[in-house]
């Protein structure tokens, strides 16, 4: 329970600094996170498929 009341704050933290930030940097951000996840997930699979 803590764990979740800790993630929802840091998801309001997050959500009101982009809300104060300017569109383009937003989408840059969210885009560089994206392809972070994107790289993430095809290393794992990749790492799974040789183990």
């Amino acid at each position: 329970m803590l764990f979740l009341v800790a993630a929802l704050l840091l998801l309001g933290v997050a959500l009101g600094a982009v809300a104060h930030a300017p569109l383009s940097i937003s989408v840059i951000a969210a885009s560089v996170i994206g392809v972070w996840l994107v790289v993430f997930a095809v290393r794992e699979r990749h790492a799974r498929r040789r183990s």
